[in-house]
């Protein structure tokens, strides 16, 4: 990150959004409003991972609903390989479960594409220059969002308490792994398992959790408190 006042300097930056039409239209508006450079467009998760790892990046614009490697799962993977990263998400999505996410996996800001037009320039000046940025209706969310898992903390959830029983050591381990931004072929490494074995477990916990994706797998473990701990992994391959 660079250390002089951003706030007027052109940024790099990346967009990541498997919407080819929205894209280009924040390119376009980004290039009319600033002189920031747009250093190349991603159309996944996995790929903006990969282009991190050879491309000098100030921001990312990253979008959440993605093919492949959703974009908070993609924040978490960049953020350990890039600690300093500065990511900005940057989708439809205004669910307070959503944001909470976002920020906890350690986006600088949040915004709807709906503000974009208004906003985007603000935003990314205050990441620049080190802040966060959320909008005040998008801070509400977030806020009220982060008061009520507190408040979910200090009381016993039969709901959260039949799932960790209901779900194996083995299933929590992938589950906690995918949470994390792993991949399939990931989570098979650190578990020394067959990807074909993790898939196998991960349409278990979709039939447990019901859900259907690996998207509301994660949204489900964070929200009934399935993943807070450390989960140690077993040796052997089951």
């Amino acid at each position: 990150m660079r250390s002089m006042d951003q706030s007027q300097a052109p940024l790099r930056l990346l967009i990541v959004d498997d919407n080819a039409n929205h894209s280009a239209g924040i390119k376009q508006l980004i290039e009319l409003q600033s002189s920031h450079k747009i250093v190349g467009i991603c159309t996944n998760g996995d790929e903006a991972v990969r282009r991190m790892s050879n491309t000098e990046v100030d921001i990312v614009l990253m979008d959440i609903n993605m093919p492949e490697l959703d974009g908070i799962s993609a924040i978490s993977q960049i953020l350990n390989r890039k600690p300093n990263a500065q990511i900005l998400v940057l989708t439809g999505y205004d669910e307070p479960d959503l944001i909470y996410r976002a920020m906890r996996a350690g986006s600088k800001g949040y915004l709807l594409k709906t503000m974009v037009t208004a906003q985007l320039m603000v935003a990314l000046g205050e990441i620049a220059n080190g802040k966060t940025y959320l909008p005040p209706v998008l801070a509400s969310k977030f806020f009220d969002e982060f008061h009520q898992r507190i408040a979910q903390a200090s009381r016993p959830d039969p709901t959260r308490q039949a799932l960790l029983n209901y779900l194996t050591q083995r299933e929590k381990e992938v589950l906690k792994l995918l949470t994390d931004g792993e991949t399939y072929r990931n989570v098979a490494d650190k578990l020394v398992i067959s990807e074909t074995t993790v898939k196998t477990h991960v349409n278990n916990i979709f039939q447990k959790l019901q859900v259907n994706d690996r998207t509301q797998a994660v949204l489900a473990a964070i929200k009934f408190g399935l993943v807070e701990s450390t989960f140690e992994p077993m040796q052997k391959a089951v």
